[in-house]
């Protein structure tokens, strides 16, 4: 409740919400728009008082449902609490109980249902939206049904973005959808970032994860691998790996190749340094070893790379 009101203040105060209990569009979407790979069907923000019956009847049958009963409904929604608190039930997940602060994410085919408590009500925004984009983000998981709450908590950015989203379907001007689509787009990328960072509230895990990125960025040949660097800061190198990957994801042997491979690059433009010795420098096992590992990323040997890239620097000069 406490973090509730805290919300609340601030939307009030920086004149972050709208001034009527019910502001909202349902849109259409032709061809072209469904080509662009992502459209949006409704967008609007409601504001539910304290024992208010819900939901308001001034929906369309479709979107309209009995809390007790729930619903299905063809296309993803997004509801974004930004103050009061409620209820949130579907198939994959159960019950949960939501607050501000929270954002759900319904999906096509799911039965759900959600209500405010007769208690607080609740004040929030929502968009639902369709297309192959979004199905291509859910098949390779980045979202869930089994996990559509998530506490982003406030945030102007997004609340900006529902008012200009709201603005952009009012006025509905041609190629207004390609709009709405990034509006969504953006909505979803909050949700993958706030679900993706809080899994590490764990203070220790961030140190000790920004720890070892410092360490492999350093010249200390001590620090040469990944397993030496879960040894100095004092950690398994299975967990190490683990909870690195989940943090950056990269696993922490790519991480520190990906490091080597940028600075290889930067010592073949910057610098005559020998390819043998840049291969000694950044910690390969031998510089044959070194030129098989670049050409497999970079598609040319370093001595190649080198060239080019003296080339196209003279070139330039040429014509400047």
């Amino acid at each position: 409740m406490y973090q509730s009101s805290l919300i609340m203040n601030y939307v009030q105060k920086n004149n972050l919400i709208d001034r009527l209990p019910m502001n909202y569009q349902y849109l259409d979407a032709n061809r072209i728009d469904e080509l662009w790979g992502l459209y949006v069907t409704t967008i609007g923000f409601q504001s539910i008082a304290a024992n208010m019956p819900y939901p308001p009847s001034c929906h369309p049958v479709a979107y309209s449902f009995d809390p007790h009963q729930g619903r299905t409904l063809d296309e993803y929604q997004i509801l974004y609490l930004i103050n009061g608190k409620g209820q949130f039930r579907s198939a994959s997940c159960g019950l949960r109980q939501i607050n501000a602060g929270d954002m759900i994410l319904s999906f096509p085919g799911e039965w759900h249902s959600y209500m405010p408590s007769a208690q607080t009500g609740w004040e929030g925004y929502w968009i639902g939206f369709k297309g192959a984009t979004i199905d291509g983000l859910i098949s390779n998981r980045f979202f869930s049904p089994e996990e559509p709450v998530v506490d982003v908590g406030f945030n102007e950015q997004m609340v900006s973005l529902f008012k200009q989203g709201l603005d952009i379907a009012q006025l509905q001007k041609p190629g207004y959808q390609s709009m709405l689509a990034g509006t969504a787009q953006m909505l979803c990328g909050f949700i993958h970032y706030a679900e993706r960072n809080n899994a590490f509230r764990d203070k220790e895990i961030v140190e000790k994860v920004n720890r070892a990125k410092v360490l492999m960025q350093s010249d200390n040949p001590g620090y040469n691998s990944p397993e030496k660097i879960a040894e100095q800061l004092n950690i398994g190198y299975s967990w190490f790996r683990k909870v690195f990957k989940q943090y950056t994801g990269y696993s922490p042997a790519l991480y520190y190749n990906e490091l080597r491979l940028k600075k290889a690059k930067e010592l073949l433009t910057n610098t005559a340094i020998p390819v043998k010795e840049i291969s000694f420098s950044l910690n390969f096992e031998s510089p044959s070893y070194f030129i098989t590992f670049f050409k497999a990323k970079v598609g040319v040997s370093p001595s190649r790379y080198r060239e080019n890239v003296h080339t196209i620097s003279d070139r330039i000069h040429e014509v400047i």
